[in-house]
């Protein structure tokens, strides 16, 4: 089973973040990802890079990933 520190270790991998954390119950996890990889991307992009760095494992262990990604502007404009 995986824990949501693999997820968040697998994400750190591929994706600089100012701000990562994640949550989970091993089949579940949700995260919250703030890196300048977002800057000037719409949401569903920011999405899909994170599904890019994490490739197969969405497919064989990660069953469900609720995401909320920022840029570091708009993170600044929420905290």
């Amino acid at each position: 089973m995986v824990t949501p520190e693999q997820v968040k270790q697998y994400i750190a991998a591929g994706l600089t973040c100012d701000v990562l954390e994640v949550t989970g119950d091993g089949h579940h996890f949700e995260a919250t990802i703030v890196s300048r990889s977002f800057d000037g991307l719409p949401r569903v992009r920011q999405h899909q890079l994170v599904y890019q760095v994490l490739g197969e494992r969405m497919r064989a262990e990660i069953h469900a990933l609720s995401m909320k990604t920022y840029s570091p502007h708009e993170w600044k404009s929420l905290v």
